[in-house]
């Protein structure tokens, strides 16, 4: 049995345990990312971790922190693998803009600890390995694993997130002129609204109010602009339909790992815009579409040339990338070919 753990359960953990739970039997432990409940969490997860372990083969993680250092300690002690998939914030140090697990000194230790010990680090993308970060001047340009753990011996494999291109389609359906949507949970606390780019979203809505922006994950999120339209989480199925009446996706990202609602709204086909963080470049592939730097004038320049120009070319490319490179059962055999052998 695996035993997968992670901070909090989310649409790419239901995909994983998707792809996982037909093939071999997995036990899901959710976490928490409250500091006042991390004694309690602690506490919980030994216990669970020892009561299943009669029965447990081998330990999976998504992101690394707080709730892989028992998973790893277990791994190591009795002698079971431990993979860790490095998501996103586990691999940066970004205190200028509050994000990354590197900035706070015991979450920083308990990263460590966990991708130094653990069998196997699975990246969703190359950038988390190591990248040379230009995008906000302002934020230190040594981001990645092999940056931050200098020393750093454990194996490293990527391997990026995939899609069911079946249920995210083009439907071909009438999209709203001139509008744009972005997904993002959280937004309502203002250190997250600026990593996910936010602040530029909201310059461009009060310099163009013939646009109609759609910010899709967080209905607290508060914005003083009439055309940005608030709505909280959405669901497959609702998620499907705002993709598929709207123009363009917005991934203005201070950091990012592999973006998941990037990839499913060009599946829709969506005509991506797009920060040069994380995966972001590798998704899009036009450079045409990726802002360089964080720059409002060169954001709008990009904006403004998909909406004057003829998109049904554009859409088409969008799906194509999304087929073609990011396909969900590439994914799930290179998951499940990792797993199989413990």
């Amino acid at each position: 049995m695996i035993i997968y753990t992670f901070p909090i359960r989310t649409a790419f953990i239901d995909r994983d345990l998707e792809m996982i739970c037909p093939e071999m039997k997995v036990s899901a432990l959710e976490f928490t990312q409250s500091p006042t409940k991390l004694p309690f969490y602690f506490i919980l997860q030994f216990f669970q971790l020892l009561w299943f372990l009669p029965r447990t083969t081998q330990y999976l993680c998504f992101f690394g922190g707080y709730h892989s250092v028992l998973p790893v300690w277990f791994g190591k002690r009795f002698k079971k693998k431990c993979i860790i998939q490095a998501g996103g914030a586990d691999c940066m140090h970004m205190p200028e803009i509050d994000y990354g697990n590197f900035r706070k000194k015991w979450l920083r230790k308990a990263t460590i600890y966990s991708f130094v010990n653990c069998s196997l680090i699975l990246p969703v993308a190359k950038a988390l390995v190591r990248q040379h970060y230009r995008y906000d001047q302002g934020i230190s340009a040594k981001q990645g694993l092999l940056n931050l753990i200098p020393d750093l011996n454990t194996p490293i494999e990527i391997i990026p997130n995939g899609f069911d291109t079946e249920f995210w389609k083009d439907q071909n359906s009438p999209r709203e002129p001139k509008s744009l949507i972005s997904v993002a949970t959280g937004t309502s606390k203002q250190s997250r609204a600026i990593v996910k780019g936010y602040d530029l979203i909201e310059q461009l809505a009060s310099l163009h109010p013939e646009m109609k922006i759609t910010l899709v994950g967080d209905e607290n999120y508060f914005t003083p602009y009439s055309n940005i339209n608030i709505l909280g989480k959405q669901s497959k199925d609702e998620l499907l339909a705002l993709y598929n009446s709207h123009e363009i996706y917005l991934q203005l990202s201070t950091s990012e790992g592999f973006p998941n609602a990037l990839a499913e709204a060009m599946a829709c086909g969506c005509i991506p815009v797009g920060s040069s963080v994380g995966a972001i470049p590798e998704i899009i592939g036009s450079a045409n579409l990726i802002l360089k730097t964080k720059n409002y004038h060169d954001l709008e320049a990009i904006v403004m040339t998909i909406m004057k120009n003829d998109q049904s070319e554009a859409k088409k490319k969008s799906r194509e990338r999304i087929v073609t490179n990011f396909d969900f059962d590439n994914r799930k055999k290179l998951l499940l070919s990792h797993l199989a052998t413990h």
